[in-house]
């Protein structure tokens, strides 16, 4: 190596280094502060781990498309919604929910290629999170990954990134991204990705969108896109109906977490053989409006986890006690 290139190299090294880009020991993550935490359960004992990424709480400004960490009142409102899943989740885990910069609605108005610039800063913080929590708080922990809307966009985007690693991937009892959608395309272009087929495979993805039977277009599957979907009532990938005395209970949440209303065999459901959306029946989108204006009539996507709130928290419970089974033998 010449004098001049050795001299250049040593020069890029302390650009970087003044830049902020040394190595992680040198850059301490935000997330070794508890309050960057909406959720940090360390000192209770389980049998595995729910990492969960928050749905979109922030509504966004002009000119500002990410929430900021010093926003405590939307900070607020992101417990809130958290807490209104938990319940799902946390029978038998430990619950970890990082605090993020999620994109506010105002983004999801925008074209499709302005979008990601915004979602990319998202996913730094929630990488960053999940990348702190393995290294300091796993231990080897069975891991339930968990989201809703742009949560469960968010989780994909880990599942494709860190768990891309074999012993990570290992530790996988199931990614429940409810409320966006995933393709067939994305699955051959991740060979570590594997979707749900039944109710009690692990390691696998488990996602669906609701929607009334007239539906044919919303922001989660644009018209012309097919997602993969299972039926949360039957757990059946096809398009078999399941009724609604399948239905083991709807439950309305409040932002405590506390059941408001249950109802059970409220509605069933098949999937779409087009879109592979989850069309709901024995509900009507005047019973059920989609309250934000960036979705249509029909679109149920704000229900998703409370129309199937009772069969999901089953199912957890399900996959977990497979997947402990099978670490078993």
């Amino acid at each position: 190596m010449g004098k001049k290139t050795t001299v250049l190299l040593l020069a890029l090294i302390l650009v970087f280094t003044l830049a902020g880009c040394g190595t992680p020991e040198e850059q301490p993550s935000m997330y070794a502060q508890e309050e960057n935490w909406a959720y940090l359960e360390t000192d209770k004992t389980a049998d595995a781990d729910v990492f969960f990424i928050c749905p979109t709480v922030y509504g966004g400004e002009e000119g500002d498309f990410n929430m900021s960490m010093d926003d405590e009142t939307t900070k607020s409102d992101f417990l809130g919604a958290t807490n209104m899943e938990k319940g799902i989740y946390d029978q038998n885990a430990r619950f970890f929910a990082p605090y993020y910069r999620q994109v506010g609605l105002n983004v999801y108005e925008l074209p499709i290629e302005e979008r990601e610039a915004y979602l990319s800063i998202a996913y730094e913080d929630v990488k960053d999170a999940f990348t702190y929590y393995l290294e300091h708080y796993n231990e080897g922990q069975p891991i339930i990954l968990a989201g809703f809307s742009q949560g469960a966009d968010m989780s994909i985007r880990l599942l494709k990134d860190c768990f891309a690693d074999e012993e990570v991937n290992d530790l996988l009892v199931a990614c429940y991204a409810i409320g966006w959608s995933i393709t067939e395309e994305e699955l051959a272009e991740y060979p570590h990705l594997r979707f749900a087929s039944g109710e009690d495979d692990t390691g696998v993805i488990v996602s669906f969108n609701s929607e009334a039977e007239t539906v044919t277009d919303s922001l989660m599957i644009p018209a012309g896109t097919r997602t993969l979907a299972i039926n949360p009532l039957n757990w059946k990938t096809d398009g078999t109906t399941a009724g609604k005395e399948e239905n083991l209970g709807a439950c309305f949440t409040d932002y405590d977490g506390n059941i408001v209303t249950e109802i059970p065999q409220l509605t069933g459901a098949y999937i779409d053989s087009e879109r592979g959306a989850l069309k709901v029946t024995d509900v009507t989108p005047e019973e059920y409006p989609p309250v934000l204006p960036i979705f249509s009539d029909g679109v149920y996507h704000l229900y998703d986890y409370q129309f199937f709130y009772r069969n999901l928290q089953e199912n957890v419970e399900v996959r977990l006690d497979a997947y402990l089974a099978g670490r078993a033998v």
